[in-house]
């Protein structure tokens, strides 16, 4: 089988490119042939793959997001592959990994959370107009066989918001390596702990992910500050404006209880030194850290729009709220004071995530793949098309995708012309 990916951009701190860069390792140790198409792809482990660089010129993310879309489609006109997957909104798929949700939802959450003038700016943003017109199309279109959704939240939203067949919608959680995340982490806690200058019997609540305004950063300082002093909150990512919350912090009078870590290629020894995780996440489809936490047997405060709060409510394995309610947020900060709470929902996280094995996910990715190839042969024969069997080489792009038989018969890129430098919404 040769399946073909699309994903613009890779960083080694995202959680997303973490789940790309070991589903693909997990396939092609089961003999998929993968083809990659993207703007930049670094030194990575995988070095099997040969990746197509697609990077025309851009300035903003608009006119970046836009011009990719267009010239991706191009490029995936003369694959070989049998089938193609996208990371990213465009009709040139058959299948999409909706990775990042559903963006009118993830909109629709942040105007919930905006003053007037923010909210104004959101509604006007070209971007965000882009974005959502092409998530509009992208579930329209006859070419998309399957959506990939990473967690149930994903896959209702979908099928509410655009009425996607839910028969199309297939739920494959993001795995996580229980391996190199497992509670012997807190081994080395007293040294984690000594270079954040945080006394050995404080509790400390971990909160990693990138982006502070979307992960709930905010919220997390103002719930610390109505908790007792023996408690820290340690923030780990990567953030354009960290100091905005170095000053919250200390217009709390927390100084010396918030410390902002900043981006960290290896993130185990915060989880060692963390008692409890909290995300109070704005909105997030499955957010990997904090599936880590949980396999590092640590108790995980979550928002209502984060994927991962279903497994802790079905699990006993956290404590769910509103993002934006902070004394919901600090009630359950205070409730994870107690060692035997924690330590109960702690191991119960730990259970919950140890099926989620980057083996079981590739079994469902194989399996989901193989049986589109299938349903393709029989649309195919249906039409009275010649048709290989599954397994023979296909001779074209489209050989087994839905739409035709021919490779440029895939649809075009978006039409209209690049958006000007300064369309950036």
């Amino acid at each position: 089988m040769r399946l073909a990916v699309i994903r613009q951009r890779y960083t080694p701190y995202g959680g997303a490119e973490r789940f790309v860069e070991g589903a693909l390792e997990a396939l092609l140790e089961r003999g998929v042939a993968i083809s990659l198409y993207t703007r930049e792809w670094p030194e990575t482990r995988l070095q099997l793959i040969e990746p197509t660089i697609v990077d025309p010129f851009h300035v903003g993310r608009l006119w970046r997001d836009m011009s990719f879309a267009r010239e991706v489609c191009r490029a995936i006109g003369s694959t070989k592959a049998d089938l193609v997957q996208s990371h990213e909104r465009v009709t040139c798929c058959d299948v999409f990994r909706a990775g990042d949700g559903v963006h009118a939802v993830y909109l629709d959450e942040r105007l919930a959370a905006s003053g007037p003038l923010e909210r104004l700016a959101l509604r006007a943003s070209p971007y965000h107009r882009y974005v959502i017109d092409a998530e509009r199309k992208l579930f329209a279109s006859p070419w998309l066989s399957a959506v990939i959704c990473n967690s149930a939240m994903v896959r209702d939203e979908i099928r509410e918001r655009y009425g996607y067949p839910a028969g199309k919608l297939h739920v494959i959680r993001n795995a996580v390596d229980c391996a190199a995340f497992h509670p012997g982490l807190r081994a080395d806690r007293e040294r984690a702990r000594a270079a954040l200058r945080i006394p050995a019997g404080d509790t400390v609540f971990l909160l990693v992910g990138s982006g502070y305004e979307r992960k709930g950063v905010a919220a997390a300082i103002r719930a610390l500050a109505m908790l007792p002093g023996p408690t820290h909150l340690v923030v780990v990512g990567r953030e354009s404006h960290p100091q905005r919350y170095a000053r919250l912090a200390r217009s709390l009078d927390l100084s010396g209880r918030v410390h902002i870590a900043g981006p960290q290629t290896d993130p185990k020894p915060y989880f060692g030194a963390a008692d409890a995780f909290v995300l109070p996440t704005v909105y997030d489809p499955c957010p990997n850290a904090a599936l880590e936490a949980m396999a590092c047997g640590l108790p995980v405060i979550t928002s209502t729009k984060s994927g991962v709060a279903e497994l802790l409510t079905a699990g006993d394995a956290g404590l769910v709220c509103p993002s934006r309610d902070v004394e919901a947020l600090a009630a359950h900060m205070q409730a994870l004071l107690d060692p035997a709470l924690r330590e109960r929902m702690g191991a119960n996280a730990r259970t919950a995530v140890e099926p989620l094995t980057p083996e079981a996910m590739t079994l469902q990715l194989v399996l989901l793949y193989r049986e589109l190839l299938a349903a393709s042969v029989a649309r195919r024969r249906g039409s009275s098309v010649p048709v290989a069997a599954p397994q023979t080489a296909p001779t074209s792009a489209a050989s087994t995708s839905p739409s035709s038989a021919a490779p440029d018969s895939r649809p075009p890129a978006p039409k209209g012309e690049a958006a000007p430098p300064d369309a950036d919404g």
